[in-house]
């Protein structure tokens, strides 16, 4: 339990020193809103049509493979740290593990799922 004292401290510190900074820019901060900050501003680009469009689900896909392949590949990271400690059968595992990675991914690609229209 002891252990655990420096990090509730550090937390409560961070958390203090965030609503801190906040509150001394509420307090001095200079409030001069215009039309021109108020209008909304995308990406560098000025916002066409409606925020009702259907967004094609190809940006969801995108995104839900890339958080699927870059969490699996998040785990390779702690294997090459102890790459030598865990012998052939680390090694094993690992390509294992790399095989159904790369398996996945080929029927990503064979099912045209990165296909952009």
């Amino acid at each position: 339990m002891s252990g655990y004292v420096p990090v509730l401290v550090h937390l409560v510190l961070a958390a203090l020193l965030a609503c801190t900074v906040l509150g001394l820019h509420l307090l001095v901060g200079p409030r001069r809103p215009t039309l021109e900050k108020s209008l909304p501003y995308e990406s560098g680009v000025w916002p066409v049509g409606s925020a009702r469009e259907r967004v094609p689900i190809y940006y969801y896909l995108i995104a839900m493979l890339f958080i699927l392949f870059d969490v699996e590949i998040v785990f390779v990271y702690p294997w090459a740290v102890l790459v030598r400690e865990l012998g052939r059968t680390g090694l094993g595992e690992m390509f294992g593990f790399l095989a159904v990675l790369v398996v996945g991914y080929l029927y990503v690609l064979r099912r045209g799922a990165l296909q952009w229209e």
